[in-house]
Parts: C-alpha cells; structure tokens; sequence
C-alpha cells in the first residue's frame, strides 16, 4: 500500500488516502468512498482482492476521518464551512490524480453507507469519466425527515456549539438500529453478523467515535442531496449503477429504502441499473459473513462492465 497526501479543499488539512497498486500489469481502478467514523484503511483486503485481479484501488480519508485530522478532537468534524461539496472537491483531487497515473484506463466508483451518498452525488456530477458505480450500504430518506433532522443539529448547535457530540442526535439517528437483534452485546451490533468485526470496530481508536454537530449537518445535507430527483436525474443514463446490500442492514430500512433508491435511478432514466441484498447480511458487508460473496459479486460487475459502456 502506498499512502499519499494532498491539501484538502477546506485550504487548511492535509488529505491521507491510500492506493493499493497490483504486481503485474494494472486492468482498471476502483475508487472507494469510505463510510461515517472510518477510514480508507479498513479497505485493504478487499483492496488486495481487486489488485489480484489487476485492479488498482484507492482511497481517502475524509475530513474528520482516519488520518487526514490534526487530532483526535477533530474525528467526526468535517470544515467549518459545514460543507459537503469540500468533501466532494477532495475525492476529486484523489480521482484526477489516479486518473494521470492510469493512463485512460477503465475507472470504477464505490461508496459505502456516508460514503454511497457521497457517490451518489458524485457520479450526478462526474458520472461521464466512470465506467461504473457500486452503491454499497445505502438507502433512501425523506425530504421532510432530513429537514427535520438538520434543524434539530442546527438547535442543538445553537446553544451547544458546533463541535458539542450530541448523544441525543446520535440516539434519534442511529438507536433503533439495533432494535432487530436483540439481545445485543454491543450498540454496534446492527454493523454486522459476525461478532469479530464488531469487536474490530469497537477496539479502533478511529472508528465509531461520535460526530460533532458539524458532521451531522454534514451528513444529512449529503444524504438530503443524494436523494434528491435533481441529483438523480444528473446521473448519466448509460453509467452502470450497482446496488448492494445487507437484507438486514437499519441503514437501508432492511432493504426497502435500497429498492426505493435504485426505482429512482431506474424512473430517471438510467439503464442499466441492478441490486443484490444478501440474506442475514447486516451494514457492512465487506466484512460480514457474505464478504466472500460480495467480492465477487462486485467484480463480476466490474468486469461486466469493462468496455460495455455505449458513449
């Protein structure tokens, strides 16, 4: 693994991403767009699996994510501006750059669970340089729920401050998820099947760490943005759209807000557009009891999709 770093938008913060190159000649590259309180790293097996398939991947770390913060106080903060189209400008300056490195070669996009949403928004922009997106760990939400949610951030950092970790928003966001498992042994159950990444998760010093109200205000305008019939509509309709889930996954509405994202694309227009849901399967799927599947579902699109794409 290679790891790079570049200025982020934000003109203050140094971006870390990582780029896990093949040893023999290089087919294609996947991008990946990570999730909320993780980082790019969490990637290298699956990493590893593309690149022995010939794939180059990389990754960033978000602003407030994994190594692209000054300290520890800034997990889960993403700028001041409170913007997500920094967040954007960043995973374009990773994109631009591979792009220089890999010489016109095939380029494919994944973003999961924040992450999905940032791809959404993504390919509504750039779709056109892509051969391909797989949307991992997503969902669909109300404009009305979004709204309402950002208002309560915006009170709470009214009196609080924007950097305050609200348990209350982190409770009306993420404290039903766990509601189908019980009895559970952790409040990161609803993450996965398997008890080992669970525990994985929960030991990291840089994952699961509490947003601030900034990376909530972050993450439901991104979220609000993705689900909207503009960004949608922008998405080219001859770019493959992949959907893939847990059945189980809270984030999706146990499958039901997937299926409603991808009728969206499907209603605007775009073509070719397909989903898998994996039975028992919780959010995250590249390290659940399915990975193995997922793997080689998602290659299987990937090269699928290689020179098939109509200009």
């Amino acid at each position: 693994m290679q790891d790079i770093y570049f200025p982020s938008a934000d003109g203050e913060t140094t971006i870390h991403a990582c780029i896990w190159k093949p040893e023999g000649a290089v087919r294609g590259v996947v991008q990946i767009i990570h999730g909320m309180a993780e980082y790019a790293e969490r990637y290298a097996p699956f990493a590893k699996y593309l690149n022995a398939h010939g794939f180059l991947v990389c990754a960033d770390d978000h602003l407030g994510h994994g190594k692209s913060v000054k300290s520890a106080d800034d997990l889960g903060w993403f700028n001041k501006q409170r913007s997500a189209d920094i967040v954007i400008a960043d995973i374009r300056t990773l994109n631009l750059e591979v792009k220089k490195q890999t010489e016109g070669l095939p380029y494919f996009i994944l973003g999961h669970s924040m992450g999905s949403f940032f791809c959404r928004k993504y390919i509504s922009l750039y779709g056109g340089e892509f051969d391909g997106a797989v949307i991992m760990g997503s969902g669909f939400k109300s404009r009305i729920t979004l709204n309402s949610a950002l208002f309560l951030v915006k009170l709470n950092a009214l009196f609080c401050g924007w950097r305050n970790r609200s348990k209350l928003i982190k409770n009306l966001a993420f404290g039903s998820y766990n509601k189908k498992f019980k009895p559970v042994r952790t409040e990161n159950d609803w993450l996965s099947e398997n008890p080992e990444n669970v525990d994985a998760y929960e030991a990291d010093g840089l994952c699961g760490v509490p947003f601030t109200n900034n990376g909530y205000a972050v993450l439901f305008g991104i979220i609000k943005q993705a689900c909207s019939y503009k960004t949608v509509k922008a998405v080219p309709e001859n770019l493959p759209v992949y959907f893939v889930a847990g059945a189980d996954d809270p984030v999706g509405d146990y499958g039901k807000g997937v299926l409603k994202a991808k009728d969206k694309f499907v209603k605007a227009g775009v073509k070719d557009v397909s989903i898998t849901l994996y039975e028992n399967s919780r959010h995250e799927i590249l390290n659940d009891n399915c990975k193995e599947r997922v793997y080689e579902d998602v290659l299987k699109f990937i090269n699928g999709r290689i020179g098939k794409r109509d200009d």
